[in-house]
């Protein structure tokens, strides 16, 4: 294989020199910044498009568009960073570089759910209302995002021989991916690796639970239930899907990924307090985030 090229052998599919970038008045713009982007404004219009819907001013998203975007990247930086550690602190300068990726989502995901409620505090809005009506375009923003991680050529799983099997060039990717089980099925003379695609695999379980927030949006029975739906739903794929990833972050001193642990606690900690306030509004409290279609004016 040359090295920009990407394939699907089992779908027989083949894709000549795929670029990582496109170059623009002399500057290269990498295709993963792109997506990214991409996806944070498909995020912020369906979310805009389900504000309109339940009778919410869709100025209110676009206000709180910049303030969740800016520290919704800081955060997923920051917390790849922490856990990436071993690496920057011998190489610090690359901290501040994002071109080559280094975006870990539950970061960003942190710190959009604590910028909503700092956001709405001050706006004097109904922060759980906010997130309900966010969380369906950040996790469309996912779906984008992943793309970026297939023009870079990263965030791959172990080997396989499935139908969606996706065969890179080795010299494509960084050396500290290829696990010793990918390299003990290649054969001699072979200048590619064959893996799962997750990329694929969590772009497309994003899909589906943005499908299923959208229908249940105007079901919920309180504010912050979707909320509740998309950490329960993201977490079960991410549980899965990182658990054959090769770029795995572990809690240091551990041999545990932070990302299934985190996946874990949130599905768990979400089912248990959605358990927990349906049995409190069916007794009568909670009644101020119950949520009432008919009233469209309150915050």
């Amino acid at each position: 294989m040359n090295i920009k090229d990407i394939s699907f052998p089992n779908l027989h599919l083949y894709l000549s020199n795929v670029p990582d970038g496109i170059n623009v008045f002399g500057f290269e713009i990498k295709l993963y910044a792109i997506c990214v982007v991409l996806g944070m404004f498909a995020g912020g219009t369906l979310a805009a498009w389900i504000a309109k819907r339940e009778g919410w001013s869709k100025e209110i998203i676009w206000d709180f568009f910049f303030y969740g975007v800016l520290f919704g990247v800081l955060g997923a930086r920051i917390y790849y960073v922490i856990f990436s550690w071993d690496y920057y602190k011998n190489e610090p300068l690359q901290i501040f570089n994002i071109r080559q990726g280094g975006l870990a989502i539950y970061g960003g995901v942190i710190a959009a759910f604590i910028t909503v409620f700092v956001y709405c505090r001050f706006k004097k809005l109904n922060g759980l209302r906010l997130l309900d009506t966010c969380v369906p375009g950040l996790i469309l923003g996912q779906a984008f995002g992943r793309w970026g991680n297939f023009f870079n050529r990263e965030v791959f799983g172990e080997y396989t021989n499935n139908n969606f099997a996706m065969r890179l060039p080795v010299n494509a990717v960084r050396a500290r991916d290829i696990s010793e089980s990918i390299s003990s099925h290649m054969q001699p003379g072979e200048n590619f690796i064959q893996v799962h695609p997750t990329f694929l695999y969590e772009s497309l379980w994003n899909v589906g639970v943005v499908i299923l927030l959208v229908l249940l949006g105007k079901k919920r029975k309180f504010y912050g239930e979707i909320g509740l739906l998309y950490l329960i739903g993201y977490g079960v794929g991410r549980f899965w899907i990182e658990g054959i990833r090769t770029d795995t972050l572990f809690i240091p001193g551990t041999t545990l990924a932070v990302s299934q642990v985190l996946a874990a606690v949130m599905v768990v900690g979400s089912l248990i307090i959605d358990v927990i306030v349906r049995i409190m509004i069916s007794k009568g409290k909670f009644k101020s985030i119950v949520f009432c279609p008919q009233n469209t004016t309150e915050n």
